[in-house]
């Protein structure tokens, strides 16, 4: 399968440029104000505070509890939405039941589904919920896409032959979904740990990455704020790059 990767590449010069901006924005604040570091952090005082927190048991703790439900969303909603999509295309009646769904999910904010999911659920599972609410629109729609535009004529050759419909999942369906899934999947896996990490801050679980920038906020704790979102940005693209080699590994062994 081939990649794109040259309009979304991070350069490190860009990077530095931004850290730079920030610098100059905190040290004006800090200038202008007599408590101008409460406004706005540091960057060295973020990097500083991160590594305190780096080394507590309780940093991973929170880590390992929210990307634990965050990516259980993530998985489930995954396995779901391809279920479900692979329906879709076959009957038009699931089609047409699932799409005032899809188009809810997309539309209502997504604040709006936690405080709803809070009359039914305990805190603890609000997480995992939410990031499989929000996954699910862009891999339904993207998987349903991808079987659509499996090639007609070999479809047609395969009926026409009896080809086993295992080879015909292998051979035709996943060349032609997995471009699809990989897309959905690279915006999926940002869109749970926004929607999850927000869940966490409403629902206040005890032990989580939400509920320490919920502290953070409350006490003025400007560097824990940056450190645990940069915790999260971290995190987030981890589990990305992790998810989308493994992908591409199984579009490698697919010839793609």
């Amino acid at each position: 399968m081939k990649k794109n990767t040259a309009q979304n590449s991070i350069r490190p010069w860009a990077v530095l440029f931004w850290l730079l901006v920030w610098q100059g924005a905190s040290m004006a604040l800090s200038a202008a104000y007599p408590h101008g570091h409460l406004l706005l952090a540091s960057p060295a005082a973020a990097l500083l505070r991160l590594g305190e927190l780096a080394v507590t048991a309780a940093f991973w703790r929170a880590v390992g509890g929210s990307a634990l439900r965050i990516f259980g969303g993530f998985l489930l909603s995954c396995l779901l939405a391809v279920l479900l999509a692979a329906m879709a295309a076959r009957l038009r009646t699931v089609r047409e039941l699932l799409a005032p769904l899809v188009a809810a999910v997309k539309t209502v904010p997504v604040v709006s589904f936690i405080i709803l999911a809070l009359v039914w659920l305990d805190s603890r599972s609000l997480p995992l919920f939410i990031s499989a609410l929000m996954v699910f629109p862009p891999v339904y729609l993207n998987v349903l896409a991808g079987i659509a535009a499996a090639d007609n004529r070999l479809l047609e050759m395969a009926r026409v032959f009896r080809v086993p419909l295992g080879r015909r999942l292998t051979g035709i369906y996943l060349p032609a979904v997995l471009p699809y899934f990989r897309s959905a999947v690279s915006l999926g896996l940002g869109l749970c740990w926004k929607a999850g990490v927000a869940a966490e801050v409403i629902g206040l679980p005890a032990g989580t990455i939400g509920e320490r920038l919920y502290t953070a906020k409350v006490y003025f704790q400007t560097p824990d704020l940056f450190a645990w979102t940069a915790v999260i940005v971290a995190v987030s693209v981890a589990f990305e790059k992790l998810f989308l080699a493994l992908v591409d590994r199984l579009a490698g062994k697919a010839g793609l």
